[in-house]
């Protein structure tokens, strides 16, 4: 079943059950309002035989007359001694039963005027323990037909004293028949809104699922097609606007990061294409030399497998950026106390044989730092490599760190000022540093690890020339607990 089936149908559910529940409260609120109507006849008809009539229209005081003289000979039934069969009611034909209740619980009625059934609730009004009672019952007509009633019996008393009770019924025919009517129509309504609602439903649900369907073409032509430039315009500040914006903002950052994936492979495979030349051609020439029988020069081959060996260091090495580069950013990396001063004597010490000419002095005071101390390390060497790389001979490389920040100074020709926004970029190399060993990832990584850190990185011009590598690390100086 798809989304737009389902909204539909639950709309169509909601409708129905709405209209459902008004046509019936509708029903009894009609119902009740019926009810009420033929109890206010039967009170209307059932005034006290004995209230004055001189302020009564003149049918009303003949009714009153008629319905005396009715209460009296029915009561005369219920005495054996004084019936007479050849009575009749003289009431007119409005007032569909009538019958009197004796103290016994004894229904007295006419002859030819019909019979109601006595209930336990009548009794108790013809003895005088309550006023009246209104119910529904049966009788039975004067033709013998049986209907259903609607009964209101109410106490009354003789002028002899005796106490009696009244009884008067109305048919309910007169309500149950358009209540009837009302059901078939109201069902027939609540049918009609159900049709109506599931089409206004369906509608309902194509508008409004149409910015979705949208964006499901959207994500199964990108899945097609692969192609992450499709975007999917946005109209509104709705959600579906929002979602359709997010969308659009994850496949940018998805094409930002395959083409970031693509620069990558291709500065890498460029990078590698140098060193791997250079090793083959060796190997090559040597593997001639020695197929020829034809002995190299002891110097020359000494070159060549140092040349080789070189070669081999700087694959490494770039091997070992491109590993540290590809590493997964983790959204919260574990991080462990660091003695940050530790780290930069030990950095210091590995770099020391790689500038034999050059004289490095380091000046530390302790401060520790939250981050990986294998990763803090390596960023400290390439910060010391890139000084050594370009400090001419004889020069002094000046390492401090104080207070969380560290500085690393060296006295070469130092950055151009149009180069500093790239040193931090992968693969980046100034055109004079070319001619340099190198791949240029040693300055990507160190941001790349101070950024983790939480820290800032920034290469500057030194005063008195040479470039000034500063960085700051939040810390503390005393060994957290």
């Amino acid at each position: 079943m798809t989304l737009r089936t389902r909204m539909a149908l639950l709309t169509a559910v909601a409708v129905a059950l709405a209209v459902a529940a008004c046509a019936t409260a509708s029903w009894y609120l009609t119902r009740d309002r019926l009810y009420d109507q033929l109890d206010h006849r039967l009170g209307a008809m059932s005034g006290p035989p004995s209230a004055p009539q001189g302020g009564l229209p003149p049918r009303r005081q003949r009714f009153r007359q008629l319905l005396q003289q009715d209460l009296a000979q029915a009561l005369k039934s219920c005495r054996p001694e004084a019936q007479d069969a050849g009575a009749q009611s003289r009431l007119p034909g409005t007032l569909a039963m009538t019958q009197v209740v004796n103290a016994r619980g004894q229904g007295c009625t006419l002859p030819g005027a019909g019979s109601l059934g006595v209930t336990h609730a009548d009794a108790e009004v013809a003895r005088g323990e309550r006023d009246r009672v209104v119910h529904d019952g049966a009788g039975v007509a004067a033709s013998g037909g049986r209907a259903r009633v609607r009964v209101l019996t109410r106490s009354m008393r003789m002028g002899d004293g005796e106490t009696f009770a009244v009884s008067f019924a109305l048919s309910l025919d007169e309500v149950e028949d358009p209540l009837g009517d009302l059901a078939v129509l109201l069902v027939a309504v609540t049918a009609l809104g159900v049709l109506v609602s599931a089409g206004a439903g369906l509608l309902t649900a194509r508008t409004a699922l149409r910015p979705v369907e949208d964006l499901t073409g959207a994500v199964e032509y990108i899945a097609r097609t692969e192609d992450l430039g499709t975007r999917i315009p946005v109209d509104g500040t709705d959600e579906i606007a929002r979602l359709s914006l997010s969308f659009n903002s994850m496949t940018g950052a998805l094409a930002a990061s395959r083409e970031r994936q693509w620069r990558l492979i291709a500065d890498a495979g460029h990078e590698l294409r140098t060193p791997l030349t250079s090793l083959r051609t060796n190997i090559d020439l040597l593997l001639r030399a020695d197929a020829a029988g034809r002995e190299l020069p002891a110097g020359t081959r000494r070159e060549m497998l140092a040349s080789v060996k070189a070669q081999m260091v700087e694959l490494s090495s770039l091997v070992g950026d491109l590993l540290e580069l590809a590493r997964p950013d983790e959204p919260e990396p574990v991080r462990a106390a660091v003695a940050l001063h530790e780290v930069v004597d030990r950095a210091v010490e590995r770099a020391r044989p790689r500038g034999p000419g050059l004289v490095i002095e380091a000046f530390t005071t302790p401060w520790h730092v939250a981050g990986d101390p294998g990763s803090l390390e390596r960023a400290v060497v390439n910060l010391l490599d890139n000084a050594i790389k370009f400090s001419p001979p004889g020069e002094t490389v000046t390492v401090l760190l104080r207070r969380g920040e560290l500085t690393v100074r060296d006295r070469g020709p130092g950055i151009p000022a149009e180069d500093l926004p790239h040193v931090f970029e992968r693969f980046w190399r100034s055109p004079s540093a070319r001619s340099l060993p190198g791949s240029g990832l040693g300055l990507s990584i160190v941001a790349r690890v101070v950024c983790e850190c939480g820290g800032q990185v920034a290469l500057e011009p030194a005063d008195g020339g040479g470039t000034l590598a500063r960085v700051r690390l939040p810390g503390t100086p005393r060994r957290p607990a």
